[in-house]
């Protein structure tokens, strides 16, 4: 699968978000060690802290069938219209950081195609492990 494909994943289960509070969609496609492809987005509740994100959604859905690691995972954010460069919150970082490992690729793209690609050291340096 390619990065553009997995993106494209992302950006279609970012239409099935549940945001009516922030009006922030946010799609996640991971590709796992199997080759397996798992999407989530993000899902609101009138209690915001009980907020579930795509990011959670997707490793709860790679996990399910069975994978362990991502390979790469591809975060679409934005409104309706528009994708923005939309990298993991906090939370979601240490999620992505329980199943990666040093070639783990985060990727990103804006409305105008311009590539963001990181690694969990990238976004979380210094992370917390057990």
């Amino acid at each position: 699968m390619t990065d553009d494909e997995l993106l494209d994943a992302a950006r279609a289960v970012r239409g099935k978000a549940h945001c009516p509070y922030s009006g922030f969609h946010v799609g996640a496609a991971i590709l796992d060690e199997n080759g397996e492809v798992h999407v989530g987005c993000n899902v609101e509740n009138a209690a915001y802290s009980n907020v579930s994100c795509a990011e959670a959604g997707a490793i709860s859905a790679m996990v399910a069938a069975g994978g362990t690691r991502i390979v790469t995972i591809a975060v679409a954010g934005g409104d309706e219209h528009k994708t923005r460069a939309c990298t993991p919150c906090g939370g979601c970082r240490q999620r992505i950081h329980e199943f990666s490992n040093k070639q783990t690729r985060i990727i990103v793209k804006d409305d105008d195609e311009d590539w963001h690609t990181y690694s969990i050291d990238d976004l979380l340096p210094a992370s917390f492990h057990l």
